[in-house]
C-alpha cells in the first residue's frame, strides 16, 4: 500500500448535534458505515459543564469529533488511508442538509 493520507476537517453549526452527544454519534456512526468504512472501536468522554469529544478507531483509520455548546458548533476530522470510502464519507456529508464549512486536504508522501 503507498503511504497517502486523505483528510477532511470542518465544523458543523448545529444546537442539536453540539448539545445531544447521542444525536451526533449517531449520525457519525451512520455516515461510517454508509461510507463502507469498519469501525474497530470508539471511546469517548463527556464534559463538565458541557462538551463532548468523541473518536473513532476505523480499520482504515480513525474520526474525531468536539462539541463547543456554547457557540452550538461540532468539530469534525476525518483521516483515512484508502481513499472510496473517504470519498463516499466526503459525498454524505456535503450532501445533508446541515451549515458545514470545510478544508480537506490529500496528503501523499
Amino acid at each position: 500500500m503507498k503511504a497517502m493520507m486523505f483528510n477532511d476537517r470542518c465544523w458543523i453549526n448545529s444546537y442539536s448535534m453540539s448539545h445531544y452527544p447521542d444525536i451526533l454519534t449517531r449520525y457519525c456512526e451512520e455516515i461510517l458505515k454508509d461510507s463502507g468504512f469498519t469501525i474497530l472501536s470508539k471511546i469517548d468522554h463527556h464534559f463538565e459543564p458541557q462538551g463532548y469529544t468523541c473518536v473513532w478507531l476505523l480499520s482504515e483509520s480513525h474520526l474525531a469529533v468536539h462539541t463547543f455548546p456554547e457557540e452550538e458548533k461540532v468539530y469534525i476530522e476525518m483521516s483515512s488511508c484508502i481513499k472510496e470510502p473517504f470519498k463516499e464519507y466526503l459525498d454524505i456529508l456535503y450532501t445533508e442538509n446541515l451549515d458545514v464549512w470545510y478544508k480537506n486536504e490529500i496528503r501523499d508522501r
